[in-house]
């Protein structure tokens, strides 16, 4: 099992849903790096369980630090944490060992590991390991916004209500939550079902040039951590989703001077060519799916019979993984955008 990403900075994350703690080890992080715990907190607080909206589960999600910091700054060593998981019942989980849930890694996992998978709370496979993922995207994210380089994510669409996009000349870095689709997810809970959710993002303030063709391009890295995150299902950049059907005369984004500086004109691009980062915001969009444990009635198999049955999931699910996914995507975001500009010697931004 591989559990480890990045290439000049490398995150390693450990733990399962319902194991003791869930934690990482984040190396390569420039030393004397501020360490901002409370920043931290912030962010956890927003990716948390236990709100009306989303699993019942009540994590603290406190990070705890173990190594790689002195006095408030990382000192060069490896930077490890925890998280502990102080709120698990294991037991609603029991049946799925010989009935598999529909859409979740029980049934691969189980066939790779040969049964020895931990399938309570979806084990390693959990998006609880997302945790992590804000953990380690809040501190080099802090360290990008000092050099001017801001991330902001919000939900777009959930189920038929959408809300208002980022404008691409100059995007607000909104996080805000439309009401529209606060309900949508209400009433898919009162349904006993879930629904999917699709998450803009927006990075400002980077520099030109930023970026490895072929296989280190911006697009390349970001894809790579956010395909990582449990759930997402599709992930697009600019105007991607309107390419198939344009043409290039109203596709290509014009240029131009403005105040002295070369900017674009529209950015459909994303703020991407060529893989390089071109000085307008990267813009991105990223699909997730309904979570796949709902309270209905789901077709299976009984794995011991060999037969065919029907499962009733119990235990505590999000009715929209989308929406506590936002500041997942914002940390991978920040992270990938901090491993990118490590590993150019071109780039002198922090």
């Amino acid at each position: 099992m591989s559990a480890t990403w990045g290439n000049m900075l490398k995150l390693t994350v450990f733990g399962e849903s319902h194991g003791a703690a869930i934690g990482g080890v984040l190396d390569g992080i420039r030393a004397g790096t501020e360490v901002d715990e409370q920043y931290i907190a912030a962010q956890m607080a927003r990716r948390a369980p236990g709100s009306k909206l989303s699993t019942p589960r009540s994590e603290a999600d406190a990070v705890e630090i173990l190594s790689g910091v002195t006095n408030g700054r990382t000192n060069g060593a490896p930077l490890a944490f925890t998280i502990r998981n102080r709120n698990t019942r294991s037991g609603d989980y029991s049946q799925f060992a010989v009935t598999p849930r529909p859409s979740h890694s029980d049934y691969p996992a189980g066939v790779k590991y040969h049964g020895y998978n931990d399938f309570s709370g979806g084990g390693h496979f959990s998006g609880r390991l997302t945790a992590v993922l804000v953990a380690a995207g809040s501190i080099v994210r802090r360290e990008l916004e000092k050099h001017g380089i801001k991330t902001g994510a919000h939900l777009i669409r959930v189920g038929n209500a959408e809300a208002e996009r980022y404008d691409p000349q100059s995007p607000s870095l909104c996080t805000d939550t439309a009401q529209s689709i606060l309900q949508q997810i209400k009433d898919a809970l009162e349904r006993g079902d879930s629904v999917g959710g699709q998450i803009e993002c927006a990075v400002c303030g980077l520099p030109v040039g930023l970026g490895e063709p072929f296989f280190d391009s911006v697009e390349s890295c970001l894809a790579h951590l956010l395909f990582s995150v449990p759930g997402v299902k599709g992930v697009s950049f600019g105007g991607a989703d309107d390419a198939p059907s344009a043409f290039g005369s109203g596709f290509n984004d014009p240029l131009a001077v403005r105040e002295g500086r070369i900017v674009a004109l529209t950015n459909n691009a994303g703020g991407i060519n060529g893989g390089l980062t071109n000085g307008m915001p990267i813009i991105f969009t990223v699909k997730m799916r309904p979570t796949p444990s709902i309270f209905q009635p789901q077709k299976s198999v009984d794995m011991e019979k060999m037969q065919d049955t029907v499962l009733n999931i119990k235990g505590r699910h999000d009715p929209c993984i989308a929406l506590r996914a936002v500041p997942v995507v914002e940390a991978c975001a920040a992270l990938a955008i901090y491993d990118l500009i490590l590993s150019d010697k071109n780039q002198t931004v922090l």
